[in-house]
């Protein structure tokens, strides 16, 4: 949609939009704020909100003027609906920029001033906030990746867009919100990249190319490192695959006399399954299309650490593990009926090869426990299609058990659009996954508690004196279809969350 977009633009602007909310009843009208309407060269904004279509619903954008450039220099003059008042808040306003930038995309406007501050002045929001939620909506929406498209599809038609209004502080969170969505739509590239071109060290190269451009530290976990350092769950989930597997840890760490590198890390460790196949319990049907986004995780890790080291750049460390590998198939395949003897002694027994992805997130979570001495472990998966039928794809399944680490992530996510929904973690369903064989399955035929099974089959590897919040995303991972501030394709969940969640603590 958008080549770029800049904040504060110099000269005059193409399109004057102003904010509106919807009236509080059938017959009450929306009523245009005095101070936006006095902005109005054209005196039409006020007659349209009287036509029937004008109802000011939430991201609804009534065009008021088109015709000669008025004193102000504007061309256009748009309302955009902020729905009703009482139900006002940032994500309204997050989903009503995205619809904004729909619709400038679409009328190839290069310019345009946004007025909404007096809206959320009475709303009680500020003038950061409110530009933050402006800028995330404009450049999620800006998203394209058209890099796969060859000479017989046609590429995606972008310009340039300025973007003014609100005052200082507004255009400066305007700011904010577009770079959170830069690091986004980094996740979201990296998520719609096909696994003939994102294998497992081309996952590798792009966390290296990362570290080298924000200042972070890399190491890379791979052949004989994986065997001395006892990384059995990507060892054996990986074997079968040309594409080998390997584990990466970045690090970000403060600078100056401000920070506080000394301070237990945040570890965050994110699933990197650049495809999978099911491995021997081989999918079936149309099972695997798709599966090119069982790394969302991993790729959501990577882009909130491109936004700590760029927008948030907090005074303490992080540090990033992804598991990385391809479940294939092959006659060296890991089978069921395996077992795995993991670094910290539990034993797995295999019953299923297509519940890989919490076998390879058991190392990163093993050695986050006892190499990083953590002040907290955070881990997003797309680990479990029960999850999906819990929730849907509007709330992420939350399970932790620290109150603490608990109420910072709800409030991350809360300010970040994306939701999160906890789901129980008692230690009966840790008793679905004994063996009778070894320490624990890593799947129980039973389907009870079915998304509840792969967050208790981690519980194993995580020590208890350690805060720890497990995210499953596979529902949250993908946009089925082109609304709010996503069209359909990867979403990028989680980038914003994290980022969050970092610069709170």
């Amino acid at each position: 949609m958008f080549e770029s977009i800049s904040v504060g633009v110099r000269g005059k602007c193409e399109v004057l939009v102003l904010g509106v909310f919807q009236g509080a009843g059938q017959k009450d009208k929306p009523l245009l704020d005095r101070r936006l309407a006095e902005m109005d060269g054209s005196a039409t904004a006020s007659d349209a909100l009287k036509r029937a279509e004008a109802t000011c619903e939430a991201g609804s954008v009534i065009e008021a003027y088109v015709g000669k450039p008025l004193k102000s220099g504007h061309t256009r003059v748009w309302l955009l609906g902020m729905g009703r008042k009482d139900c006002f808040k940032t994500d309204v306003l997050r989903t009503a920029a995205a619809n904004l930038g729909r619709k400038l995309a679409a009328s190839k406007c290069s310019s345009a001033q946004i007025e909404v501050m007096p809206l959320c002045t009475a709303s009680k929001i500020d003038a950061t906030s409110a530009g933050i939620a402006v800028g995330e909506g404009l450049g999620l929406i800006g998203w394209v990746c058209d890099q796969f498209k060859g000479t017989g599809g046609k590429k995606t038609e972008r310009h340039r867009l300025g973007v003014i209004g609100g005052g200082e502080r507004f255009e400066a969170g305007i700011e904010r919100g577009l770079a959170l969505a830069t690091s986004t739509n980094y996740t979201r590239t990296l998520s719609q990249t096909p696994p003939n071109i994102a294998t497992t060290g081309y996952m590798a190269d792009q966390a290296r190319k990362l570290a080298k451009e924000c200042g972070l530290a890399f190491r890379e976990f791979e052949g004989d490192v994986l065997e001395r350092e006892r990384l059995e769950g990507l060892i054996n989930v990986g074997k079968a695959s040309e594409n080998k597997p390997r584990m990466v840890r970045l690090e970000y760490r403060p600078r100056g006399r401000g920070g506080r590198a000394s301070q237990k890390p945040i570890v965050l460790v994110g699933k990197t399954m650049t495809y999978d196949t099911g491995g021997l319990s081989l999918k079936i049907n149309n099972g695997m299309v798709g599966m090119k986004r069982d790394k969302d995780g991993g790729c959501a890790v990577l882009g909130a650490m491109h936004a700590i080291a760029t927008v948030i750049k907090p005074n303490r460390p992080v540090v990033a593990l992804l598991s990385i590998a391809e479940n294939s198939i092959s006659d060296e395949a890991y089978r069921p009926d395996d077992v795995i003897t993991y670094r910290n002694g539990v034993t797995v027994e295999v019953t299923n090869t297509d519940a890989e992805g919490r076998l390879v997130l058991a190392d990163a979570l093993c050695w986050a426990c006892e190499k990083e001495d953590p002040a907290a472990i955070i881990d997003l998966a797309t680990l479990t299609g029960g999850v999906v039928v819990a929730l849907g794809s509007t709330y992420c399944g939350m399970f932790c058990e620290d109150d603490g680490l608990r109420g910072k992530v709800e409030r991350a996510a809360s300010v970040a659009g994306e939701r999160v929904w906890r789901l129980p973690m008692h230690e009966e369903y840790r008793e679905l996954m004994k063996s009778p064989v070894a320490d624990i399955l890593n799947s129980n035929p039973n389907r009870k508690a079915h998304p509840i099974q792969g967050a208790a089959f981690l519980s194993y590897f995580v020590k208890d004196n350690i805060p720890w919040c497990h995210l499953d995303i596979a529902g949250v991972h993908v946009a089925d279809g082109n609304k709010g501030c996503y069209i359909e394709g990867p979403t990028g969940w989680g980038v914003r969350t994290l980022a969050n969640l970092v610069e709170q603590w």
